[in-house]
């Protein structure tokens, strides 16, 4: 008995090394540093440190509820997030399954390519060009609006047009990265598949909704789960790249008021209270999206 445990652990073992790093990672990068959640319930300060700091309990979350611009600040994250995933979660889907039907190789990797490429651009990058095309001043289509005889028009600094700034740049960043994964698992459909739908009479409308998109379904499940984890984590860079004061009503969001209240006013307390709401509402989301999925048999566990 020994024996064989031994023989299959000196088998794993390259594996098991290769895992190392991983763990050390996720122990060092993500484990550890939830201890400090604990500023959220102390008074905390820079000289008295993190167990120096006196204990306030839930002072600093009736602080943080108590004012109308955080209960904003919440309302803005939830309406930006889950409106991203309303408007960008089928966006790959529908990419992966109208690249999976084209048959010349060297156009679908040409256009494989320039999907995927905006998501290795950082959003400084993609707010540079943002306001590269949408500037009132110097943007190339104010300029051709007003080659055409109209007036400027402020793209980025009404909340009806930055909204739709937001989402598509949102959508044209991250659609190609998440098609790459639809389309691993389009490869692994049975080809036998469409070749009975073929014989049985299906046109391609037919077999996309009849094989593709059943073929998929597991992996759009995932895919959404982990979206509904991060429906309180609106990109920080994303925000604070496109935001301005004129659309702070709409563009103010926990990350964001993270980083001005808590790093850049030192009240690491009420921001720490925040983040940790945050991850809670996260938490709450993806149990109940997994009990959703369970009942359609594609939960995670």
């Amino acid at each position: 008995m020994h024996s064989k445990a031994g023989g299959r652990f000196r088998r794993c073992l390259p594996l098991i090394l290769m895992f190392l790093p991983v763990v050390a990672f996720f122990i060092i990068f993500r484990y550890i540093p939830m201890l400090g959640n604990i500023i959220a319930f102390k008074q905390y300060n820079l000289v008295e440190g993190v167990l120096g700091s006196p204990w306030v309990g839930l002072d600093n979350f009736r602080m943080m509820f108590q004012n109308p611009q955080t209960l904003q600040i919440i309302r803005n994250t939830f309406i930006l997030s889950l409106s991203s995933i309303v408007l960008g979660f089928p966006f790959p889907i529908l990419v992966a399954v109208l690249l999976n039907e084209v048959r010349k190789m060297w156009l679908k990797k040409t256009v494989q390519t320039l999907l995927y490429l905006p998501h290795f651009f950082s959003w400084v990058i993609v707010g540079g060009l943002v306001i590269t095309l949408f500037g009132t001043q110097a943007g190339v289509v104010n300029n051709w609006i007003v080659a055409l005889g109209g007036e400027p028009v402020s793209f980025l600094y009404q909340v009806e047009t930055w909204l739709p700034i937001f989402f598509g740049s949102a959508i044209w960043k991250e659609a190609g990265f998440s098609a790459i994964i639809y389309l691993a698992a389009i490869s692994s459909i049975d080809p036998h598949l469409y070749e009975s739908a073929g014989i049985d009479g299906a046109g391609k409308l037919k077999q996309i909704w009849y094989v593709t998109l059943p073929g998929i379904v597991p992996v759009i499940s995932i895919m959404f789960i982990l979206a509904m984890g991060r429906v309180m984590e609106v990109g920080f860079d994303q925000v604070y790249n496109l935001q301005n004061a004129v659309v702070s009503s709409v563009s103010s969001v926990i990350s964001t008021y993270i980083f001005t209240v808590g790093i850049q006013g030192g009240l690491y307390s009420i921001t720490t209270a925040m983040g940790l709401f945050e991850a809670l509402i996260g938490l709450v989301l993806v149990i109940g999206a997994n009990r959703v999925a369970k009942k359609f048999n594609q939960s995670l566990w």
